[in-house]
């Protein structure tokens, strides 16, 4: 958050850190300030120029669609195509991110302040969090079609959607961890001032979580380019299906062994990371600075060169104005809506939802078993059930031993990256281009590699699910060495305290609880990695190794729904399984042990 002025009310200031404005008054300099400026032309035909290309890009999703008839997008891998298919891509990734942040704060909202809501939301985050991409299409592709008859829409919505499980997740369990983790004199102050259930959200909470949820939103978005593949050529069911795009443009290529077009999508994927950090990313992480919560400011602050231009535009400022009666009068309609009475939390209505709550879980619970039991026994029977169990018995190895090692790689970068402000300007597009580059896109090399070398596949599936998942726990890193305040470490750097102490005494408590969040995302994301990873293609050159995710892609590729169903259901069962004995508890330690 921004720094804390003495003098000024809890709510005053909360408001200028959530983006409220208050009543300002002109100063003689800007009394002097021109209406109008270069800014402003710059942000007026940048505007004009979005719009432009969102009814251009926009026109593609309505066209018609009928695979009875085979009225299928053709892919064309002539590198012209790569700006369109390039741009189709990028505004499936970025309508995925808004319905990804919507779902984060009504999702998250709930989890972190009901007991109830919390002890069946987020195991069920676990098991969604576990769930393959695929295993989401196979399930939605179908219906998306049906709603939308003979237009590309419902295709289109199916791809967002797949996308959407490749960001949401990681997202959610972010802001859930930044609710939990509040100050408790801030929770106390809301109390204090009286502030309704709104006027918490928008004036702490949410500002309280920007820093991690907007790392944690690239990171998740550049999680969406290595599903971008999947979620574009979609084969469900012996049936393909294709929209124009980056990803279908790369799986095209790899079956025709068309290495030109490779490196073509590369270089278009590579300039679009770029672009979009550029002109989206850093302007959010120089905006998301004021949030930090510190008593005194920070020696040095992200820039943008962009974020720079949109202060400096007058035409947004009069749009902001004209904007404020509208924002004023919903923030009081809501105020007064949300506001708590203690009355009612103390009613005895909360007891009996209580135990009506768990009198319908356990209702669930019961009936669920029965139909997995029925389903074990029946349709494909116990030696199936312990053949895939032994197979996510070798996944969950491979996944632990990737947790493992980018913790000890990435979390003293992250930390170096967080504390250092001028250190993250120079290396957050570094790290934001490896982590957004898809690299599922140098699997083919790695097959041509792993064949040329005789590398086992058992093992350098490993690498390739790290390339996909370890950034989790970087960028969680990162955000947690952020929220540190300066005055902390400005107080260790005083005391002389160097070395292991600092680390012991300071570091590790300051990010523990978001490196926690890190590898809770960063195993649930290789487990969904291992889809992709355990099965590499070039050609027809196939190499599978012995995995829960290879079984689940051999499933899906014969259209064999019973086994894709046990795999996915075993999968979900051990990420609950290891989250519930593992991370939950190590998250709880954060939270009694190391709460700022």
């Amino acid at each position: 958050m921004a720094e804390v002025q003495p003098g000024l009310g809890l709510a005053h200031q909360a408001a200028g850190n959530s983006g409220l404005t208050l009543a300002t008054y002109p100063t003689p300099g800007t009394l002097r300030r021109p209406p109008f400026g270069l800014a402003d032309v710059v942000v007026i035909l940048g505007a004009i120029a979005l719009l432009t290309a969102l009814a251009r890009i926009g026109s593609g999703t309505l066209v018609a669609f009928v695979p009875q008839k085979h009225l299928i997008p053709h892919i064309d891998l002539a590198p012209r195509f790569l700006p369109y298919y390039a741009a189709r891509s990028t505004l499936r990734m970025f309508v995925a991110l808004i319905w990804s942040l919507l779902f984060t704060f009504a999702y998250g909202y709930a989890a972190a302040h009901s007991r109830r809501a919390q002890r069946v939301l987020i195991p069920l985050l676990d098991i969604l969090q576990s769930v393959p991409v695929l295993g989401f299409l196979t399930i939605t592709v179908t219906g998306f079609i049906a709603l939308f008859p003979g237009s590309l829409l419902g295709l289109e919505l199916a791809s967002v959607f797949a996308i959407f499980t490749a960001q949401v997740w990681n997202m959610t369990f972010s802001f859930y961890q930044s609710l939990r983790s509040i100050p408790q004199d801030l929770t106390e102050a809301a109390s204090l001032y009286n502030l309704s259930l709104w006027e918490r959200f928008v004036k702490i909470e949410v500002p309280s979580s920007m820093v991690g949820l907007v790392w944690n939103s690239m990171m998740s978005f550049g999680g969406g380019w290595f599903f971008l593949a999947a979620s574009e050529a979609i084969s469900v069911g012996n049936v393909n299906y294709t929209l124009p795009g980056i990803g279908s443009y790369v799986a095209s290529a790899v079956l025709q062994k068309n290495v030109p077009a490779l490196v073509w999508a590369a270089i278009t994927i590579a300039v679009v990371i770029v672009i979009v950090d550029q002109l989206f990313w850093r302007p959010v992480v120089a905006w998301a600075d004021k949030f930090r919560f510190e008593q005194s400011a920070a020696a040095s602050q992200p820039e943008s060169w962009v974020y720079d231009i949109i202060r400096s535009a007058q035409v947004l400022k009069l749009v902001a104005r004209a904007w404020a009666p509208v924002a004023e009068v919903v923030n009081r309609v809501l105020s007064r809506i949300t506001r708590v009475h203690p009355s009612f939390q103390r009613g005895r209505g909360h007891a009996i939802g209580e135990h009506a709550f768990n009198a319908a879980l356990i209702v669930a619970l019961v009936l669920l078993s029965a139909y997995i039991a029925h389903f074990m026994l029946v349709t494909v029977g116990l030696k199936e059930v312990g053949h895939a169990f032994a197979l996510a018995a070798a996944t969950m190895t491979r996944v632990l031993v990737l947790v493992a090692v980018a913790t000890l790689i990435w979390v003293p970068a992250g930390v170096a990256i967080g504390f250092h402000p001028r250190l993250a300007r120079a290396l957050q597009p570094v790290a934001q281009f490896l982590a957004s580059f898809p690299a599922n896109i140098l699997f083919p090399f790695a097959t041509m590699a792993f064949i040329a070398f005789r590398v086992p596949i058992n093992f350098g599936c490993i690498l390739l699910m790290a390339l996909g998942a370890q950034w989790y726990v970087l960028f969680n890193t990162i955000a947690g060495a952020q929220s540190v305040p300066t005055e902390l470490r400005e107080m260790t750097a005083d005391l002389e305290v160097r070395g292991w102490l600092r680390w012991r005494r300071f570091i590790i408590p300051g990010v523990f609880s978001s490196w926690v969040t890190g590898a809770i995302t960063a195993s649930g994301g290789a487990w969904n990695a291992s889809i992709v990873s355990e099965v590499v293609t070039w050609g027809s050159s196939t190499l599978a190794a012995t995995g829960l995710g290879a079984y689940i892609t051999e499933a899906t590729g014969k259209g064999d729904g019973a086994r894709e169903a046990l795999g996915i259901c075993v999968m979900s069962l051990f990420v609950v399984t290891i989250n519930r004995f593992v991370w939950r508890r190590l998250y709880a330690f954060s939270q009694t042990r190391f709460s700022l």
